[in-house]
C-alpha cells in the first residue's frame, strides 16, 4: 500500500525529491506547499520537471497542505538561513501526526550537543503529541559524514580519525542565497561571511561530527573552527552570479571533533568557483566534485564518492544524492517510534523499492 506523502519546498532539492514522489510506486502525493507566489497553482509535475500532469496543484501555505492529511512530509524549504522557522514548521507538521524527512533543518540531523536542550524538548513534545516521527539527512551534513565512514569504521580493528572532504567546484551551482548570503563569495576578503562567524560551522557540521563520535563510542570535547579565504584573480561570471576581481573565488574551511587534545574527527571542506584556484588545497580525484572519507587506523582507508547524472553535473548529482536519501527513508521512518530519529536508530539502507531497468 502506497504511502500519502505531501512536498513542502520545490527549489534545487525539494523539485528532485518531488520528482520521485511523483514517479515512485511507492508513494501517492497528495499535496504541495510553496513560498513562492508564482509557482502556486502550477501542477506538482510541472514543478517537479515532467512531463505529466498529476492534478496536484501548490499551496501556499503549510496549513493548506497539513489540510490533505498526508502521513509523510518531505520538508526542503530553506533552512541554512530560516533554522527557527524551519523548526517550526516541522514541530507543526508533527502536532498534525504527520512523518517528517527532509534536509532542514540540518541541527535535527543529531541534535544532541548542538542544539540546547529546551529545544530539543520542544520538538520531541510535538512529536509525542503527534506521534509522529522525524528524520533529517542530505549528503554532508549527511551520508557521506555519517553512513559512509560508519560503514568503514566498523571494518577496523582500530580507528585514530576519521575525517570526511567534501571537494567541489561551485561554478555551476546556481544557488545564489547559499553561495552569496551565506558563504560569502563574491564578498571583500575582509568581510567575514555568515558561515564564518563564530560557532555556526560548529552549529551546522557538529550534527555530523556528534554522530560519528557516537557511533564510534566516545565524546567530543570540543569543536573547533577554521577557515580561509582565495580571491579571485580577475573578474568572471558563474550560475549563480559575478565574481568580482579580488573578492572570495574559493573557501577551505573544518571542523574538528576535538578528543583529548587530538582532532579525531574532522570534516573539510574545499569548495572553488574555478577549478586553477588553490590547486595546493585538497581536490577530487576526477570529475569537478567528490565526497571522500579517510580513515586512520588498521586498516586504513581513502575512498572518494563521485557522484554523477544523466541530467546534470557533479553539483546536480549531489543533490539528486541527497534528495535519494531523504525520500528513500520514508518507509523506515513511518516504520519508527515516534520522535527524533537519526542514521544511527534506522535499519542499514538497503535500495530496497529503487531499482528499474534501463530503458531502451
Amino acid at each position: 500500500m502506497s504511502v500519502r506523502v505531501a512536498q513542502v519546498a520545490t527549489g534545487n532539492a525539494g523539485r528532485l525529491t518531488l520528482r520521485q514522489l511523483i514517479t515512485d510506486p511507492r508513494f501517492d502525493l497528495v499535496a504541495v506547499s510553496t513560498s513562492s507566489a508564482d509557482k502556486v497553482g502550477r501542477d506538482a509535475g510541472e514543478l517537479a520537471g515532467l512531463d505529466v500532469t498529476t492534478g496536484i496543484t501548490a499551496v501556499g501555505s503549510l496549513e493548506e497542505l497539513i489540510a490533505a492529511r498526508p502521513e509523510c512530509a518531505v520538508y526542503c524549504a530553506m533552512g541554512d538561513t530560516r533554522p527557527v522557522e524551519a523548526t517550526k514548521d516541522v514541530r507543526r507538521l508533527l502536532e498534525a501526526g504527520i512523518d517528517v524527512v527532509g534536509s532542514a533543518p540540518g541541527t535535527l540531523q543529531y541534535p544532541w550537543g548542538t542544539l540546547p536542550d529546551a529545544v530539543i524538548e520542544k520538538v520531541e513534545a510535538s512529536a509525542r503529541a503527534g506521534g509522529a516521527t522525524v528524520y533529517l539527512t542530505g549528503v554532508d551534513p549527511g551520508f557521506a559524514s555519517d553512513l559512509v565512514p560508519l560503514a568503514l569504521a566498523s571494518t577496523c580493528q582500530r580507528v585514530e580519525q576519521v575525517r570526511c572532504y567534501e571537494l567541489a567546484d561551485y561554478a555551476t551551482y546556481d544557488g545564489a542565497e547559499v553561495m552569496f548570503d551565506l558563504m560569502g563569495f563574491g564578498k571583500p576578503l575582509g568581510e567575514t561571511p555568515l558561515l564564518f562567524l563564530p560557532g555556526v560551522l560548529g552549529f551546522a557540521w557538529g550534527t555530523a561530527i556528534r554522530m560519528i563520535a557516537a557511533g564510534l563510542g566516545i565524546e567530543v570535547d570540543e569543536v573547533l573552527e577554521h577557515w580561509e579565504a582565495e580571491p579571485a584573480p580577475e573578474s568572471y561570471d558563474i550560475a549563480a552570479g559575478r565574481i568580482e576581481q579580488g573578492t572570495i573565488a574559493a573557501l577551505k574551511f573544518s571542523i574538528s571533533g576535538m578528543v583529548a587534545g587530538h582532532p579525531a574527527i574532522v570534516v573539510e571542506h574545499v569548495t572553488r568557483t574555478r577549478d586553477d584556484l588553490r590547486p595546493d588545497w585538497a581536490r577530487p580525484t576526477s570529475g569537478g566534485g567528490a565526497y571522500r572519507v579517510e580513515i586512520t587506523g588498521e586498516p586504513s582507508y581513502v575512498v572518494d564518492i563521485v557522484p554523477s547524472s544523466e541530467h546534470g553535473d557533479h553539483n546536480h548529482a549531489a543533490i539528486v544524492a541527497a534528495c535519494g536519501r531523504i525520500v528513500n527513508s520514508i518507509p523506515d521512518v513511518r516504520a519508527a517510534p515516534p520522535g527524533i530519529r537519526t542514521t544511527l536508530d534506522l535499519p542499514l539502507p538497503t535500495g530496497r523499492g529503487t531499482y528499474a531497468p534501463p530503458t531502451a
